[in-house]
């Protein structure tokens, strides 16, 4: 019997369209799932079983009448508790965050999902606001790695990769404003993209800017094309998204990489310590685009470290985003998050109109760097999961969750397309996870690229079972 938790979303419709199985039974198995891995992974803050079923028999009936109501009818997907569902509350991973709220509005992303059809299940684990690269949390706990109990899954959008990779329903929207889809995909084993900023809209507006992006999360490249054609058209509600893109990404993943201009840039020009292991599976997957028909150069961007300015615009955000809470609420908050918040405060509009500036600075360097090669491509991150419960890895030195993650905020400050390949395992079993990235609106080649890794069998396509079993 085919295992329906195993199957990514374009396996599910295909199903559904020949009568294989039913969006009742994928969302039956999907909600069983996450029921299972829940005491030990803790990747949701709720489930909406009795909703979804509901949905899932409305799908049931429209696929039995060979009339589907779009492209994800009937299948189960996830939400990061940092969007807004309809009839559910956002509470945004933390206890200052009322839930008795009217909750009766749909982020633009989960409303484009609820015109096609799909199948809520749940809402899943981020840090408190979405503030840092591992996911736990005062009000939801510590979210851990599905193949090592003891490790981090990431973050911030933790909670999705956990589900996804764990079988919790083929596709999960989440936020990005630092690396927060591709770090925990990365540490999980599975593919994420940050999407070109206002491709796919946001509201509400984030307190962290332009920086803040949605994303998908998925199984694989496939799935994130076909999720990109449903999410990634504008809505009113956001000044700043983007008109709607030249054709469906699902058309255009079959292009190969023949012929693509790619720099290869395993350490940022030696910014950069990379563990050897991590090193070597990148490099190795570099090897497969070339023999795929893919130029490629061992170069480095002009990306002198920008973490700085990128602390300037985050801490600042974060400040803004906590400005509203009275002091008894600010206790309740991650001291890590107080702790920023408080330095965020303090900067002057000086400071950040400074940031801004070293910001679009590098943004024009990418810009130029792109007009030699069609991508680049780097680890996603230098290290596999480290434990669980803390922000930075012990005995590494780093002060804040940016230390670990140099490849992947910079690209949020250039507002690019980047993604999250699985390309290999370290010999502890822990994923590891490619970076690509594309000039600005490319999206199409990022996803293309990736599709090219998953065919020729360089990228990770596997799921592990449930914990417990």
């Amino acid at each position: 019997m085919t295992e329906l938790t195993e199957l990514t979303a374009v396996r599910l419709l295909d199903g559904y369209r020949k009568g294989e199985w039913s969006p009742v039974e994928a969302t039956r198995a999907a909600l069983e799932r996450a029921e299972a891995i829940q005491p030990e992974v803790n990747a949701f803050v709720r489930l909406t079983a009795e909703d979804a079923l509901a949905r899932a028999r409305e799908s049931e009936e429209r696929w039995r009448r060979g009339e589907p109501q779009g492209l994800l009818d009937g299948v189960p997907v996830t939400v990061k508790d940092i969007l807004l569902l309809r009839g559910a509350p956002t509470l945004r991973g933390s206890k200052a965050v009322d839930p008795a709220g009217r909750w009766d509005e749909d982020a633009p992303s989960v409303a484009r999902l609820r015109e096609h059809g799909a199948v809520f299940i749940g809402k899943t684990t981020t840090p408190e606001y979405g503030w840092k690269g591992v996911t736990d949390s005062p009000l939801s706990g510590v979210t851990r790695n599905p193949y090592d109990r003891s490790r981090t899954a990431g973050g911030s959008s933790g909670g999705s990769a956990a589900a996804v990779a764990l079988g919790a329903g083929p596709m999960s929207l989440g936020t990005d404003g630092g690396g927060s889809v591709r770090i925990p995909a990365s540490f999980c084993g599975i593919f994420a993209l940050k999407p070109t900023y206002g491709r796919v809209p946001l509201y509400p507006a984030s307190a962290f800017g332009t920086l803040a992006h949605v994303g998908p999360m998925t199984r694989d490249a496939a799935d994130a094309a076909l999720l990109m054609d449903v999410i990634g058209h504008p809505d009113s509600r956001d000044w700043s998204a983007l008109a709607p893109p030249p054709g469906a990404y699902t058309d255009g993943l079959t292009g190969g990489v023949h012929g693509l201009r790619v720099a290869y840039s395993p350490s940022l020009g030696g910014q950069v310590a990379v563990r050897p292991e991590v090193a070597s599976a990148v490099r190795h997957a570099v090897e497969r685009l070339a023999e795929l028909g893919a130029y490629v150069t061992e170069t480095d961007p002009d990306l002198t470290e920008p973490v700085e300015a990128f602390h300037i615009l985050w801490f600042s955000g974060a400040a803004r985003v906590t400005e509203h809470l009275g002091p008894k609420q600010r206790e309740l908050l991650d001291p890590g998050l107080r702790e920023i918040c408080t330095r965020g405060a303090r900067y002057s509009a000086l400071d950040y109109l400074a940031a801004v500036d070293v910001r679009m600075d590098l943004g024009r360097r990418m810009g130029r760097f792109h007009d030699t090669y069609d991508l680049l491509v780097t680890p996603t991150l230098p290290i596999t999961a480290f434990e669980a419960g803390v922000e930075v890895p012990k005995g590494s030195g780093h002060r804040r969750w940016t230390g670990w993650t140099p490849f992947t905020y910079p690209f949020n400050m250039t507002q690019q397309p980047a993604a999250s390949v699985p390309v290999g395992a370290d010999g502890d079993g822990l994923p590891i996870g490619l970076q690509l990235v594309a000039a600005r609106h490319r999206d199409d080649l990022v996803l293309r690229a990736a599709h090219a890794l998953y065919e020729s069998g360089a990228a990770s396509a596997g799921r592990l079972r449930p914990a417990g079993s």
